[in-house]
């Protein structure tokens, strides 16, 4: 476990649950690694990296290795030229994929709703009050 989700979790009360969630599933690109494992059941470092469209290897590897530290995902090296190295989701990573499959569809129609808003003209209304907070 990493020493951010050992402090969290030794020292934030039962309260703070759906924070906990976030702590170890938040962050650039955790969701989507998840996603993919839990599609493709086995991936190496340049498959994720393609199937994410090309996040920074610096980033990815921060990603891959935060996952593994909290135990979401396993890592087995081979020895062997090239190496070889494949993720998988571990049981534990397994159990998070309702959670992950919840936000994606909650992230998806959040998103959809947001450009449904953007794409709306403005109400008179709004047209009136921004006229009126325009110095002249």
């Amino acid at each position: 476990m990493r020493e951010k989700t050992e402090r969290i979790v030794r020292e934030w009360t039962d309260a703070c649950d759906a924070e906990v969630s976030i702590a170890v599933l938040g962050g650039a690109w955790k969701p989507s690694i998840l996603s993919l494992l839990g599609e493709h059941d086995v991936l190496r470092f340049g498959e994720l990296s393609r199937l994410l469209l090309e996040p920074t290897a610096r980033v990815l590897t921060r990603q891959l290795r935060e996952l593994e530290d909290d135990g979401l995902i396993t890592r087995e090296v081979y020895r062997q030229v090239p190496p070889k190295v494949e993720y998988r989701l571990s049981d534990l990573g397994r159990g998070a994929q309702p959670l992950v499959d919840t936000l994606t569809r909650w992230g998806g129609e959040y998103a959809a709703h947001q450009r449904r808003m953007l794409a709306e003209p403005a109400s008179v209304g709004d047209a009136e009050r921004q006229k009126e907070s325009v110095p002249q």
